[in-house]
């Protein structure tokens, strides 16, 4: 009896601390560098991968192969309403996103854009995608009508705009700035957004969400979550660092990625203190446009640490 009892604690400490987290390939890495490079002390034994695609993610998640996801907020969001066990943890980017068009191309507002084709990153119903959509048909213009749009990896919508082959790209840092040597800034979608819905963060990009059973498990939600706070801290406390850690990863230039930061905005806030804030962003998309956020989340969708 006491061999068993021994075991299953053994088995709950192994539960409790050995866990795997899945985060984009692409600017976010900056928050997790302190993980990565295990610069940052965590009781975890963490195992990070990284997901290129939404589908991709979605396939982790499902498997049940994950305990922690990075993901847009609105994709988790519509993940969690279709059935999907996943929940809010927290916010932590909120500034990422900007319109970059050739610099001949004549915008004045909103409706410069009609008629035109605008590529933006990885697919369907990400950030860029939904509130892209949203400004488009608050302004009158209808998407995929009016207004159409193309998918593509970040990288390869750099390329195509530096050679010329693509005039309108909506995309996060630091891809951006890859792309100023060959064109300009017209529109800050954070900006447009606040201006659109009174928010005053920004955009509720990228959150943390907790998966399946760990959910019963308040105390590794809290002990990752702290984790996590404590590698963006270190990140911002190091950054020449970070960047070195995530240039290594991205295969972009440090230099770039620091003067990307610049137009970036990461602060990790939980889903109790942004709750508000986030389903003010999704009451706005459900209104307006309902194909990019058919239903709101119920409560239950935030996960308050404790």
């Amino acid at each position: 009896m006491k061999k068993i009892g021994i075991l299953l604690v053994l088995l709950s400490v192994v539960w409790v601390y050995a866990v795997t987290f899945i985060n984009p390939y692409g600017p976010t890495i900056f928050a997790v560098a302190g993980l990565l490079d295990k610069q940052v002390k965590t009781d975890m034994a963490l195992e990070t991968k990284f997901w290129k695609t939404m589908d991709e993610a979605t396939a982790y998640i499902v498997a049940k192969k994950v305990n922690f996801a990075a993901l847009p907020v609105v994709f988790g969001a519509n993940l969690y309403t279709q059935g999907v066990d996943v929940r809010l943890v927290g916010v932590y980017s909120w500034r990422l996103f900007y319109l970059v068009t050739t610099p001949d191309f004549d915008y004045k507002n909103i409706q410069s854009l009609k008629g035109e084709k605008i590529y933006t990153a990885q697919g369907r119903g990400q950030t860029a995608d939904v509130v892209l959509r949203y400004l488009l048909t608050a302004n009158g213009l209808e998407p995929d009508k009016d207004v159409t749009f193309a998918y593509a990896q970040p990288q390869e919508i750099v390329a195509l705009f530096n050679s010329g082959k693509v005039k309108i790209a909506a995309v996060p840092e630091p891809f951006v700035t890859m792309m100023l040597s060959k064109g300009k800034i017209v529109m800050d979608l954070q900006d447009e957004w606040n201006k659109a819905t009174g928010t005053k963060y920004g955009i509720p990009i990228t959150g943390i969400f907790v998966t399946g059973k760990l959910q019963d498990y308040a105390r590794t939600v809290k002990l990752f979550q702290q984790s996590f706070m404590a590698s963006l801290s270190w990140s911002y406390a190091n950054v020449d660092k970070a960047v070195d850690i995530t240039s290594k990863q991205l295969g972009i230039p440090a230099n770039v990625l620091k003067v990307s930061l610049d137009r970036s905005y990461y602060q990790y806030i939980t889903a109790a203190d942004c709750k508000s804030e986030v389903l003010k962003y999704f009451k706005k998309l459900n209104e307006m446009y309902p194909e990019g956020l058919p239903k709101i989340p119920d409560d239950n969708f935030f996960f308050e640490v404790k």
